[in-house]
């Protein structure tokens, strides 16, 4: 299954590509931003192109790892539907077809016979991915997977906001960015069908750094499954974790600015002076903890899903952390213990639907989430939650 990693972190910089194209080509990034407003208000590809270009991704990580891996196409999931409806009312299924041309005539029916916006997406969605992998360790990983066993989760763009807004903000060594293209991702993870554990994850920032030719990505991959634990991310270093009513070092905690006033509040004496951050985007939030820019990331609210939470989670867990469910753990009345370094309880898993939900919502994380490195930290926040929201 090194096979299936390889051709996981192709596909995310393909994807990564896509959204490069769509905010550097003229006609798309016009889409991209536009609002439309009176008559044009009711063209759905407009108004959601968007969503157009959420999907296009979708689809091509779909039809790629199809192309390869056949058992798997039924299990590959998204946050996008690929139903659209055009000025016209007309119903598209949008699909990556064999050639660029059929993919450009039927991305053309969704875009209301905009040729050149069609013909520019669909010579992306075809184009190679011109990614060198000088990751040691993807050749000689010896995964005991079989396709059949596996699904597969896709968030084409996480913080989709903070792509269509564009703000190009400044990347300081060792500080997480608040807001920005920085916090657009592509995530992809790989779970297992009959007990919902993350395997496999692959992260793609496509606006890493800016040189004089452009915005360039970089790449994030892991691996857990049974005693096969490999990362690209060098596990960060522990740090202490007590903070003093002097001002000790603290924890760093990263959520969002929306978070409820009394989380932030049972939080802040665990963290030193500009330790509690915030960020945008649910992945890059995870995606700090991996990079050791935070120790924690909490979410008391459910209003992250399986889409935005697998593929992290599977770095998370070959580095030794996980991510767990933050109500579940609150509830608990027993004492937790870290089992191989991961929580024996609460973890998240990703093959089950909430059956009494609706929409989205069927695979939403409902109680909250909390990802962690350290068990220890884990518990501490924890211990500061119990009965304060």
């Amino acid at each position: 299954m090194a096979d299936l990693l390889k051709l996981l972190l192709r596909v995310a910089e393909k994807a990564a590509n896509v959204a490069r194209v769509c905010r550097k080509e003229a006609p798309l990034f016009q889409l991209l931003v536009q609002e439309k407003t009176g008559v044009d208000k009711n063209k759905k590809f407009v108004q959601d192109f968007k969503t157009l270009a959420d999907v296009v991704i979708q689809e091509m990580i779909r039809h790629d790892v199809g192309a390869q891996f056949p058992e798997m196409i039924d299990h590959i999931q998204g946050e996008e539907s690929n139903k659209f409806e055009n000025g016209l009312g007309e119903s598209v299924i949008v699909t990556v077809c064999g050639t660029e041309k059929e993919t450009a005539a039927l991305l053309a029916t969704v875009l209301d016979g905009d040729q050149t916006a069609a013909t520019l997406l669909a010579r992306a969605i075809h184009q190679d991915a011109k990614l060198t992998l000088t990751d040691t360790g993807t050749d000689d990983l010896h995964i005991p997977l079989s396709p059949s066993d596996l699904g597969i989760w896709i968030d084409p763009i996480d913080a989709t906001s903070q792509y269509i807004e564009g703000r190009e903000e400044a990347a300081v060594e060792g500080h997480l960015c608040p807001s920005g293209l920085q916090c657009a991702l592509v995530l992809i993870g790989v779970y297992l069908r009959a007990t919902g554990e993350p395997v496999m994850g692959v992260i793609n920032q496509p606006f890493n750094h800016k040189d004089p030719t452009g915005w360039k990505g970089k790449h994030f991959w892991g691996v857990s499954c049974g005693s096969v634990k490999a990362c690209s991310v060098l596990r960060p270093k522990d740090r202490p974790a007590e903070t003093t009513a002097a001002g000790g070092p603290g924890l760093s905690v990263v959520m969002s600015s929306s978070e409820k006033q009394a989380v932030k509040e049972a939080l802040a004496p665990l963290c030193g002076p500009d330790r509690l951050m915030y960020a945008s985007g649910a992945g890059y939030k995870i995606l700090c903890v991996i990079l050791g820019l935070a120790d924690v990331y909490v979410l008391s609210e459910g209003s992250t899903f399986k889409w935005d939470s697998c593929g992290p989670h599977a770095l998370l867990r070959a580095l030794g952390g996980g991510m767990v469910d933050l109500k579940e753990c609150l509830h608990s009345s027993g004492s937790s213990h870290c089992q191989g370094g991961h929580q024996d309880q609460g973890e998240l898993t990703y093959h089950q639907p909430h059956t009494e939900s609706t929409g989205a919502d069927h695979w939403a994380n409902q109680g909250g989430l909390v990802a962690y490195l350290n068990c220890q930290i884990l518990h501490r926040v924890i211990g500061e939650l119990k009965g304060k929201f």
